[in-house]
């Protein structure tokens, strides 16, 4: 066991993990019995992660009861987890040491000499499974946790040997305040989330925070295409001058600018670019659309500040084949192809559905749209309208309410009927036969949102088929 390994263990003890069918605390999960310690865990739904939870030797329950915990010194729960759950109330009864999610991860962390966390409202899955990629692929053996599964990794957590941690720090409760990075990425800073900030500035000034964590000579590297993000930058060159700040970019500003993006033959998109006094390179990515140039264009800036070799790094992001749910090929069937995407935000969904256009050429652009909130549906509802209007056609399913009660008057009827092409909303199963009904071969089907819209993709290719 290593020095680290030991001092986690006299720190946690043994750990019991709330919530561990999620992609975080799985995460977590993973990495805790990659030092060595004794983990249990339990979550409401027998999930595909917990077999391979179990495999590793972690004990596993499914449903939660106040035996499951053993006998644990550490419960770690996910941000779903309150009072009131039986569980978590015998935990906080016998006085165990009850950590958050991202505490439990900023655990794992420590001990490592560059820790990178990535954030931003949007595109920081991706971004961190890029910079883990790229940092993998060229032998730097990095530890890494991500809010998705990577299929060129295998998983979504992993303890390497190499000197760097990279992470997805998420802003969505203000919990990514407990890391302590090197370096931060921000690939966007927007109004979201408002359930728990309750104004856009808020937001801003928590991002501002985070950036603030840094120690001196840290590196924060920001988008110069985001309003928020490029503010941000701005923000922290006058508040810490002893700080390195980065931008990156298709603005003429940025430090490293991207140009000419397009699409090469094989369906490969690629773009130039730029920095310091001649340094030209080609950005040539196997996943498509401008906002994952600017998320490898991200991930490159971390290897060039590593001093790494920029043609290997390069290399390594063009053999990136994506993380789950970010534009994830689900199958074809009757020559029409189906992705999913996570998208749940209007920026999110624009990109997506710019993606997804890229991919469909000639063909038509058919999107299946779920929402994710009603808080956010009420705040962003002419936002869905106007983003899912670049598509041929729209089918809304009802929102996926996930933490809320539905307020009243909120329902996706709001995006429909500002939707300016045909927009429907249905139940689940008249959803996927009227998409496949749409859809003709050389069209796109995209299923899109948070919810569990994910699990319409299949069922969409057994009705074309």
């Amino acid at each position: 066991m290593s020095n680290r390994a030991q001092e986690l263990n006299a720190e946690l003890g043994k750990v019991h993990l709330m919530g561990v069918g999620g992609v975080g605390v799985s995460a977590v999960a993973r990495l805790m019995l990659d030092y060595g310690l004794r983990v249990s865990g339990s979550d409401a739904k027998d999930l595909p992660v917990l077999d391979d939870l179990r495999a590793r030797g972690a004990r596993i329950s499914v449903g939660y009861d106040p035996a499951n915990l053993g006998d644990a010194d550490t419960v770690v729960v996910s941000s779903i987890i309150k009072p009131g759950n039986a569980e978590y109330d015998e935990a906080v009864a016998r006085g165990l040491k009850i950590l958050h999610r991202s505490q439990g991860l900023e655990a794992t962390m420590r001990g490592h000499e560059m820790i990178v966390a990535v954030a931003g409202t949007h595109g920081k899955t991706t971004t961190t499974s890029l910079t883990a990629h790229m940092l993998k692929t060229i032998g730097a053996a990095p530890s890494f946790a991500v809010g998705a599964n990577i299929a060129s990794l295998g998983t979504n957590a992993e303890l390497g040997t190499g000197e760097y941690f990279v992470a997805e720090a998420d802003e969505s409760d203000a919990s990514f305040l407990n890391y302590r990075p090197d370096v931060i990425i921000v690939t966007n800073v927007e109004a979201d989330h408002l359930d728990h900030y309750g104004t856009a500035e808020a937001v801003h000034q928590a991002f501002v925070d985070f950036a603030s964590l840094l120690p001196e000579d840290g590196l924060l590297i920001c988008c110069a295409d985001d309003p928020g993000a490029n503010e941000l930058a701005r923000t922290m060159r006058l508040k810490r001058p002893d700080l390195r700040v980065q931008t990156y970019g298709f603005a003429e500003h940025a430090d490293r600018r991207l140009s000419d993006a397009h699409v090469r033959d094989g369906g490969r998109f690629a773009a130039t670019i730029e920095w310091g006094s001649g340094q030209e390179h080609v950005l040539n990515l196997a996943v498509p659309g401008a906002h994952n140039l600017l998320n490898a264009a991200a991930a490159l800036s971390v290897g060039i500040n590593a001093g790494m070799d920029v043609d290997e790094a390069l290399e390594a992001l063009g053999s990136f084949s994506g993380a789950a749910r970010r534009f994830e090929f689900k199958g074809e069937a009757s020559g029409v192809r189906v992705y999913d995407d996570y998208a749940h935000h209007p920026t999110e969904v624009s990109a997506a559905l710019k993606a997804g256009r890229a991919v469909a050429g000639n063909g038509k652009l058919h999107v299946l749209f779920q929402p994710h909130l009603f808080s956010r549906t009420r705040e962003f509802y002419r936002q869905f309208a106007q983003e899912l209007s670049l598509a041929d056609s729209v089918t809304l399913l009802e929102i996926y309410p996930a933490r809320e009660a539905p307020i009243p008057g909120v329902t996706s009827e709001l995006i429909a009927q500002r939707v300016e092409v045909p927009a429907h909303v249905f139940a689940p199963e008249q959803a996927v036969a009227h998409v496949a009904g749409q859809a003709e071969a050389g069209d796109i089907v995209m299923t899109v949102g948070a919810g569990d819209v994910t699990y319409l993709g299949p069922q969409i290719l057994d009705a074309l088929a």
